[in-house]
């Protein structure tokens, strides 16, 4: 029989594998710092690019896509090229790849800080980056699908198909998530295509499903190419895995409005992301126990091989996860649940367990196979795991406490129908401590890390001779295909991702099609008072959106009782028919603001903005550049313009007066301003910020019968 000789491109899974520690304590870093910003108000520093709101996203594009990003890809870089036994299609593609992802990262790092967002969740980097992340995300594709039509191997094995879906599905939610209008070529501001409730289902269907197939699909594929292989047995059950992989992929795309329950999304779209998230337990649970039955007959090796510590405590955490999400998506618990830190201990205990010691576990096992020696330490190996382990621990204890605390206190009404807890901050006071608890935690975490790091840089340290792992298999053989349906299929990729694609495809169709289209005109009612925001106000909101402001307060008042009597009135989704982008928020750590306008007087909020301790107990941060930043106006037309090809009806006459419009508003807050004895107030940032609060929810005051 023939055989051919080849090799394995390792260069770039040791490329990927650096680049994911490195991230990693970088990202990690970041989010003990915004924790402890939490805790204790004053880290904040008093400066922009410091501050919590322009931070936070650092830290979930840091942890989420660059970390976990480079764990994907150099997971999927080792173990695709051994599975379809050859090289990878292009040496070229794979290192633009890496280089090409590496400068979407320290371009995120730059924009972020620099407030330079789009504010929606896992999204917000802006439009020239969007580009470039598909132009990349095409190559690695490419290069990818290319391997496949080169490969020996003539069955593609399960962990295959979870990087098909993912490389696919990606692709889809990013493309139709980042559909904006940009405000000029050589601007980086954009406003998306989508408004209010529309913009928020697009959102969290992409929202959701980039938990799902970054975040839990390309994983799943990990773990079944290493945990058999740290386990040195097969995978527990083939038949399993499929019902695992198809049925995960369809139900999964279908559970976005979960995120979205007592809004003003319509109830039918919150009842299928309802119903489809109770029914993603089965799956899930199916991966789980195909995951961790693969060390049956062999779980004593537990007590010798911290490897498999990492990677079984991963898959629990995946189980635990992947149960927790459908619980949370059911109304009478999300009510209690939601804009609180139970949402937080959820997302850190699917990253830090799930992700973070199935990432650990991956590369403690592939650096003896990449640099030709052991792992320097396994005592610190152990030490890792069981600091990191309890730093989890202690971490989603800490915020399950805050989360049962603080939502008890704001859903709680007296024995006369009052407000018990009628003050916000009295409730986030009371959980103050257990922010402190949190970054105990965080650092832990990251103590593990830097042991890690150590521990990987004394194993590689010497070796100087590295070369790519040399392979011998047979050639690619066309024969009649015989089996079971699916084992047909598996040697036919073409037609199974097509499969793949339209089982993902389906649940966005069925959700998107009728609230982007005809369903949303009768969801959402036409209020006749609603009007877009004046040129000045669409500063201010960008003002808004630039500070991060909706990382810590929500606009959106729920038909709750106790939310109507703390807020206002709820809000409808006709209030937000010209919000590019929503900003619904997912996290009250302030209160919500949608019913603020009008509230107080424009001194109040100067004040709140230059000493927000004005309010005895706030742990808001100051924003005094605000007062004292010159006001620019360069871009406004070019803004309205761009919010006009989105769907906003400004006329001409409104864009070309813009810039006159926006100085007499301006004008008046200063005049205001000024009888109230702050004076000069009327050219700097806080005036456009102070005519976009002073807006909010004050339009459907003015609704006629």
């Amino acid at each position: 029989m023939k055989v051919e000789k080849f090799t394995y491109d390792d260069a770039i899974v040791r490329k990927f594998m650096w680049a994911t520690l490195i991230w990693g304590f970088v990202g990690m870093l970041v989010g003990v710092l915004i924790a402890t910003q939490l805790a204790y108000w004053k880290l904040n520093l008093g400066l922009p690019w410091t501050s919590f709101g322009r931070l936070r996203p650092l830290h979930t594009n840091a942890v989420i896509f660059a970390f976990a990003g480079n764990a994907i890809f150099a997971g999927i870089y080792y173990s695709s090229q051994r599975l379809l036994k050859a090289r990878m299609f292009s040496d070229l593609l794979s290192k633009v790849h890496f280089w090409g992802w590496q400068l979407i990262i320290v371009l995120a790092a730059v924009t972020l800080p620099l407030g330079l967002t789009t504010s929606k969740e896992y999204a917000e980097l802006e439009w020239p980056i969007d580009i470039l992340i598909t132009l990349v995300w095409v190559a690695f594709a490419v290069n990818f699908f290319g391997t496949i039509f080169k490969r020996r191997e003539r069955h593609l094995y399960v962990a295959i198909w979870f990087y098909i879906s993912t490389i696919l599905t990606v692709a889809l939610l990013h493309i139709f998530n980042s559909l904006s209008s940009p405000v000029g070529l050589t601007i980086m501001k954009s406003y998306p295509i989508y408004a209010g409730v529309q913009d928020a289902l697009v959102q969290w269907w992409y929202g959701h499903n980039a938990v799902a197939f970054f975040l839990t699909t390309p994983f799943l594929g990990l773990m079944y190419y290493f945990m058999p292989k740290a386990a040195e047995g097969p995978v527990y059950s083939y038949r399993l895995s499929i019902i695992h992989f198809w049925s995960l992929i369809f139900l999964y795309i279908w559970a976005g409005p979960h995120h979205l329950l007592y809004t003003s999304l319509p109830d039918w779209a919150q009842t299928l992301g309802m119903l489809f998230s109770l029914m993603l337990i089965a799956p899930s649970w199916g991966g789980m126990i195909n995951g961790l039955f693969t060390l049956r007959g062999a779980w004593w090796k537990l007590r010798e091989d911290p490897i498999l510590k990492f990677m079984v405590v991963a898959i629990t955490h995946y189980g635990m996860s992947t149960f927790e999400g459908p619980m949370l998506s059911i109304k009478s618990l999300n009510m209690l649940s939601h804009y609180t830190d139970w949402t937080i201990s959820h997302v850190h205990g699917g990253a830090l367990g799930w992700n973070g010691f199935l990432t650990f576990g991956m590369i403690y096992w592939l650096v003896p196979k990449l640099y030709g020696k052991p792992v320097f330490s396994k005592k610190l190996m152990n030490v890792h795991f069981w600091i990191g382990f309890l730093g989890i621990l202690i971490y989603m204890l800490s915020m399950y406490i805050s989360a049962l605390t603080q939502g008890l206190m704001l859903l709680a009404i007296d024995e006369e129908g009052y407000l018990q807890y009628p003050n916000f901050v009295e409730t986030v006071l009371t959980i103050i401590p257990f922010y402190w608890f949190r970054t105990i935690g965080g650092l832990l975490y990251l103590g593990g890390v830097v042991l890690m790091i150590y521990n990987v840089a004394k194993s590689v340290a010497g070796v100087k001779d590295l070369k790519d792992t040399e392979a011998e298999a047979a050639p690619f053989e066309r024969k009649p295909l015989l089996g079971k349906f699916h084992s047909r299929l598996e040697a036919k990729p073409v037609q199974f991702s097509i499969l793949a694609l339209i089982a993902v495809i389906i649940g966005g169709l069925v959700e998107y099609i009728p609230l982007r289209d005809s369903v949303i005109r009768s969801n959402v009612t036409t209020i006749a008072s609603v009007k877009p925001y004046t040129p000045l106000e669409v500063e201010g909101r960008d003002l808004y959106i630039r500070e991060g402001c909706v990382s810590c307060h929500s606009q959106m008042v729920r038909p709750l009782r106790a939310e109507t009597e703390r807020f206002g009135e709820y809000s409808k989704a006709g209030e937000f028919v010209y919000d590019h982008p929503f900003l619904f928020g997912s996290k009250r750590t302030g209160p919500d603001l949608h019913r603020i306008g009008g509230k107080y007087p424009n001194s109040w909020h100067l004040t709140h903005m230059e000493n927000p301790r004005m309010v005895e107990g706030s742990i808001m941060p100051a924003y005094p550049w605000l007062l004292t930043n010159d006001l620019d106006l360069d871009q406004l037309q070019d803004k309205l313009k761009a919010l006009r090809a989105v769907g906003v009806p400004y006329s001409d006459e409104e864009i070309e007066q813009a810039v006159e419009l926006a100085t007499a508003q301006a004008e008046e807050i200063g005049k205001d301003l000024e009888n109230a004895g702050f004076a000069g107030y009327s050219d700097k940032e806080i005036s456009a910020l102070i005519a976009y609060l002073q807006r909010l929810g004050t339009d459907i005051k003015g609704e006629t019968p």
